[in-house]
C-alpha cells in the first residue's frame, strides 16, 4: 500500500517536495543523467525514454513520470501503462499538467481516467489544478475542475494524492505571463482544499498536501516555500539548468 505523498516525498530529509519536470529535455542520455546525479531529494520526471536507464542508477533521486494511459487496455498507440512504470521503479506520476490540458486538450474527464489508472497502480498522483487566466471567475474555475478532476474517487484515495496549484498566467512561457505572488497562491490552494474538503468530508488533517507551481526558481522559491501551506514545488524550466536546479535544492534544503 503506498503512503501519504507528504511521507514518501520528504523522506529525503528535505521538509519541503521538490518535484522537476524535464518535458521534452535534455537532448541526450549523458547530459539527462548528469542532472540525475545532482537531483537528490527532488522526485524527477524526466521523458519517458531515460526512464529505464535512470532506473538502474543508484541515485537521492526519485522516479516520477510526466504522464500515464488512461487505462491498462494494451491496444493505444503511443501510451505508457502503469504497470509499465511501477517495473521502472516509478513512484510518482504527473496528472492534469496545464501543458495537457490546454495545449494537448485533455478534458477533465480524461484526467479523472488517469488519475484513476495511476492509483491502481499505486503511484503517487501529482494533480495539477489551475486556471488559464485569472478573472472575476477563477474560483468557479478552480472549484469545477476539482470536482470534476476528483470525481468518483474515496476519500482515502484523495488523500494520497500531492496537488501542485498551477496557474497557468503566470508561467514564463504563456503570453502576456504575469508573476504569481505568495498571496495569490495561498487564496487558491485554500479554494482547492476547501473543495476537497466540503465535497469529500475529509479532515483538516488529513487533506492532500498543496504544492506550488508557477515558474518557480532560485529567485522565488523561498518566498513560496516559507508558508506553512505550501508543502513543495513543482519546477519545470529552472530544473533543467543544472548550477540553478542545484542552487534551488539547496535554498529548499536550509528552510
Amino acid at each position: 500500500m503506498i503512503t501519504s505523498g507528504c511521507e514518501a516525498a520528504t523522506s529525503n530529509g528535505m521538509s519541503k517536495i521538490v518535484i522537476a519536470n524535464w518535458k521534452m529535455r535534455p537532448e541526450t542520455l549523458e547530459e539527462a543523467e548528469d542532472l540525475f546525479r545532482i537531483s537528490d531529494g527532488a522526485i524527477v520526471c524526466p521523458p519517458f525514454v531515460y526512464l529505464e536507464e535512470f532506473s538502474k542508477i543508484k541515485s537521492g533521486a526519485i522516479l516520477g513520470a510526466q504522464d500515464i494511459s488512461l487505462s491498462d487496455e494494451p491496444g493505444q498507440t503511443g501510451e505508457i501503462s502503469g504497470e509499465m512504470l511501477t517495473r521502472l521503479r516509478v513512484k510518482y506520476v504527473i496528472i492534469g499538467h496545464s501543458d495537457r490540458r490546454w495545449k494537448l486538450g485533455e478534458t477533465d474527464e480524461i484526467v479523472n481516467r488517469k488519475l484513476k489508472t495511476a492509483l491502481v497502480h499505486e503511484l503517487m498522483p501529482i494533480v495539477c489544478i489551475g486556471e488559464k487566466s485569472r478573472d472575476t471567475d477563477f474560483e468557479i474555475f478552480l472549484r469545477n475542475q476539482v470536482m470534476s478532476t476528483f470525481a468518483g474517487l474515496p476519500s482515502e484515495q484523495i488523500e494520497k494524492c500531492l496537488i501542485v496549484y498551477e496557474p497557468v498566467w503566470a508561467i514564463s512561457t504563456t503570453p502576456g505571463a504575469k508573476p504569481d505572488t505568495p498571496e495569490s497562491a495561498l487564496e487558491s490552494i485554500k479554494i482547492i482544499k476547501d473543495s476537497l474538503i466540503g465535497n469529500w468530508k475529509l479532515e483538516i488533517g488529513n487533506s492532500p498536501k498543496a504544492l506550488y507551481g508557477g515558474s518557480v526558481d532560485s529567485k522565488n522559491v523561498a518566498d513560496f516555500l516559507k508558508e506553512d501551506e505550501i508543502s513543495g514545488v513543482l519546477v519545470g524550466q529552472a530544473s533543467l539548468n543544472k548550477e540553478e536546479f542545484k542552487k534551488i535544492l539547496d535554498i529548499v534544503s536550509s528552510l
